[in-house]
């Protein structure tokens, strides 16, 4: 490589030439593209902003200038040209380059970003603070301040959130700009009526079509006369491509284009003139998801954020692309599980929110294409619409990561449980999601569902456990359900049993050969979700010590308080172990459910993720940091047989001495 190893900040980049650049973007799409076809990791929306982003470090100085990405997962080339090219090796692991903006790791990034929309209202939230202290830029008075620049694509501008920022945006009165990445996709193909907007533009408009009379088109937009005088501030590139009736000057902003994303020397005219406009501005610019990569090019949503892959190339086979199978995935299972599920009962319908195929809604959605819907980046939209189809009978199933969820909380309160509504929740990615760190992991889900009234909250730990789980969710009516499940492959440890249909509130005996009625148990584990099945397997390698009766909680509202009283008034040490947040989450509830029996709660022990954010890295080195893989229950299960610490909760590197073997007694 030429150039790249080189670029240490974007001040590098800028003592090279105009003519200079194509050669660094080539270098920085190969250095992208082998990394994560070695590791995982976003890839196709990386390779469609490669000149786009150089463009923007070339013009602008974002050491000194504002930059917010909405969603972030197009930060790649931002990062090897802001000085953390030595840590692409590494991508997406602890002492490595972050998947997504994060402040920890470089002034560059400006907030830590995954979900998508928030771009806009933070950058009018900076454009404000810089106004008030006076370091905004102003051609007049301050030409030395603060620009402020956001980056969006197509399908997160349709975001409720993103419309409010715009909603927002248009009252500035300084410069503003609003980058719209429109490469015609998401992580899927962009759903409704603003991308068939975008569609429209892209078909009707060329960069030639604009060399037009500006000045008429200004004098036909609503507030003509401010923006014409807001024309005469442009220059003249600008002039030629200010856009006719676009949808972004209602809100009081002038648009420009589109443009060619790839096109570096435009993109640098451009921005130039954009970089000294004193008004808010959106610049639309299209670009090609994948660029540079074919097999990228032809399947975005295949190589959005694929694993690590390797392509073979033959002359007469053509292309050929081998992603690894690692196990069958818990959303192939939820996929199969839905599509039983429908065949057999007609009134059930289900929604994602532009995620068909990473909570495999893909298959039912092409099974069933009346009965299943696919809403864009509207969380809060597809919620109410669910609730909307409950109340005309029909049993919705909102699939949706466990993350995105938060977003769609308050529809979940306002308009499902309040009004008594069974939708019914899939919550894929719940826990810990390795690679895409803090900002994805499903964290908080049961603690914010524990507070609705009649609330089911259930965790499934393999394949027929979910299956069940969905079958229970199907006829409970009397409100809000909900199933988590994580990022992983279903375990076969359970494959020649039964798996038993869920009972509200009751849990599920994995060791049937220890009755906590009777039996005398040293540790009692109550694993909600596939926590279940590590505690299985520690309580096998300790056989020979103790007696550990492992129970699938499967409820954490309403727990089992008929187990969970029997437990404690055994005096048997309880163990609670989860995939989520300490404060509301499952052991939460035993400690609750113990104070409201009125029994002594001292010997419940809860092993849950820490009150600290867990960064990224692999799904089961996060799982070792946190104890929760199978090392950390054996260590909390000898702590709580020894009683050793009678705290509530156990550090991950609580350290034990073997006891006597208790198996005897």
């Amino acid at each position: 490589m030429r150039y790249l190893p080189n670029i240490k900040s974007p001040a590098d980049l800028r003592k090279l030439s105009v003519k200079e650049l194509p050669e660094l973007a080539q270098e920085i799409r190969t250095a992208i593209i082998e990394q994560v076809s070695k590791t995982g990791g976003h890839l196709a929306p990386n390779l469609g902003v490669v000149e786009l982003t150089l463009a923007m470090h070339y013009v602008f100085d974002f050491g000194h200038d504002r930059l917010l990405f909405d969603v972030g997962h197009q930060c790649y080339p931002h990062k090897l040209i802001t000085g953390r090219f030595e840590k692409l090796d590494r991508l997406r692991t602890r002492d490595g380059m972050a998947g997504f903006p994060d402040p920890n790791e470089s002034p560059y990034d400006l907030f830590s970003v995954g979900h998508a929309g928030t771009g806009i209202s933070t950058a009018v939230g900076m454009a404000r603070g810089d106004t008030l202290s006076e370091q905004a830029f102003d051609q007049k008075t301050n030409p030395d301040g603060r620009r402020v620049v956001t980056l969006i694509g197509d399908a997160s501008i349709v975001n409720g959130l993103a419309m409010e920022g715009l909603n927002n945006a248009g009252t500035l009165k300084r410069q503003f700009l609003v980058v719209l990445n429109d490469n015609g996709m998401s992580i899927a193909k962009p759903q409704g009526a603003m991308a068939q907007y975008f569609d429209r533009v892209r078909l009707s408009h060329t960069y030639t079509d604009f060399k037009k009379s500006a000045g008429k088109i200004l004098d036909s937009l609503p507030g003509g006369s401010l923006l014409k005088d807001a024309y005469h501030r442009t220059g003249e590139a600008t002039k030629a491509v200010i856009a006719e009736n676009s949808w972004f000057e209602h809100f009081g902003l002038v648009t420009v284009g589109p443009i060619d994303g790839h096109n570096l020397p435009e993109l640098i005219e451009f921005l130039s003139e954009a970089r000294e406009f004193d008004r808010p501005m959106v610049l639309h610019v299209k670009t090609v998801k994948g660029k540079g990569l074919d097999i990228a090019e032809d399947d975005a949503t295949t190589f959005h954020s694929p694993k690590p892959f390797s392509v073979e190339r033959d002359e007469k086979l053509g292309c050929r692309v081998e992603i690894p199978s690692s196990g069958r995935s818990f959303t192939a299972s939820f996929a199969d599980a839905m599509v039983d599920l429908m065949e057999r009962d007609d009134k059930v319908v289900a929604a994602t929110a532009a995620m068909p195929d990473g909570t495999g809604t893909t298959p039912i959605l092409q099974k069933f294409p009346e009965r299943v819907w696919d809403t864009g980046i509207c969380e809060s939209h597809a919620m109410d619409m669910m609730a909307g189809l409950a109340k005309t009978g029909f049993k919705p199933f909102f699939a949706v990561y466990a993350t995105f969820f938060q977003r769609a909380f308050d529809q979940a309160f306002q308009e499902a449980a309040l009004q008594g509504l069974p939708v019914r929740l899939c919550l894929d990615r719940a826990g810990l999601v390795g690679g895409d760190g803090a900002v994805h992991h499903g964290f908080c889900d049961t603690a914010l569902l524990r507070t609705l009234p009649d609330a089911a909250i259930t965790a499934a730990i393999d394949e027929p456990s979910l299956r069940a789980s969905l079958e229970f969710m199907r006829h409970y009516d009397a409100g809000l359900s909900s199933v988590r499940y994580p990022r992983d492959n279903v375990s076969e440890a359970l494959a020649d049993q039964g798996c038993p249909a869920f009972e509200l509130g009751k849990a599920r005996n994995l060791t049937p050969d220890l009755d906590p009625m009777t039996d005398d148990i040293d540790v009692a584990v109550l694993g909600f979700g596939t926590p279940a099945i590590a505690a299985l397997e520690a309580a096998s390698s300790l056989s020979d010590n103790y007696r550990v009766a492992v129970f699938d909680a499967r409820f954490a509202k309403p727990v089992d308080e008929k187990l969970i009283s029997a437990l404690l008034q055994r005096k048997i040490p309880v163990v609670t172990i989860e995939e989520h947040a300490p404060m509301g989450g499952f052991g939460s509830a035993v400690i609750d459910a113990a104070n409201s029996l009125k029994l002594d709660a001292s010997r419940v022990m809860r092993l849950s993720l820490p009150d600290s954010w867990v960064l990224q890295d692999s799904r089961s080195a996060q799982l070792a940091e946190t104890g929760l893989d199978q090392a950390g229950i054996v260590r909390a299960i000898r702590v709580a047989a020894n009683g050793e610490d009678e705290s509530s909760e156990v550090p991950a590197t609580v350290e034990v001495k073997e006891a006597p073997s208790k198996a005897a007694r």
